[in-house]
């Protein structure tokens, strides 16, 4: 598998079990499980309301909170989900 991040929260995807599905239960490779079922993001909020719910998730990546934050404020925008055209 190469190298793939969810395209919503950017955690690693290191397994297919981990990625997300489509409308029709068919896997979607582009976000996790964790954001992604049916064909529907779990969690309908903005990019600022995301980062801050992910600022919980610091330790559990190996960072500080305010370097999740700043994880979060540079790598959001360059995702599929939050890049605006």
């Amino acid at each position: 598998m190469k190298n793939t991040i969810c395209q919503s929260c950017s955690m690693p995807i290191t397994d297919d079990s981990l990625f997300g599905t489509n409308s029709d239960s068919t896997r979607n490779t582009d976000y996790c499980i964790y954001c992604y079922k049916d064909g529907t993001f779990l969690d309908d909020v903005t990019m600022a309301e995301y980062i801050e719910m992910n600022i919980p998730f610091a330790a559990q990546a190996g960072m500080t909170p305010a370097q999740m934050r700043h994880h979060c404020e540079t790598v959001f925008p360059t995702l599929k989900r939050w890049r605006t055209a």
